[in-house]
């Protein structure tokens, strides 16, 4: 259970500074962005250990750096996908 209110906390931070750091303005709700940022932690967390940098001393500023950049990734998918399907309509 803690792991998850972790995983939520992590998701809704790195989904912050994913959204801080992008382009212009994104029309996604607060669960869409901590979804996101969630999957973001998540790929960045894999990224890291293939990479070899799971283990640093102190702050993990690498593996940070990896998951917003994923986060930012999956936000601009999810822009995509749902700007595509309001055109359709």
């Amino acid at each position: 259970m803690g792991e998850l209110i972790g995983l939520i906390i992590f998701g809704a931070v790195i989904g912050a500074l994913a959204r801080l750091f992008m382009r212009g303005d994104q029309n996604i709700g607060v669960i869409w962005t901590i979804i996101l940022g969630a999957l973001g932690a998540l790929a960045g967390y894999y990224l890291a250990n293939l990479l070899g940098v799971e283990d640093t001393p102190g702050i993990d500023w690498i593996r940070w750096a990896i998951s917003i950049v994923l986060a930012i990734v999956f936000i601009a998918i999810y822009l995509g996908i749902r700007g595509r399907s309001r055109t359709v309509r």
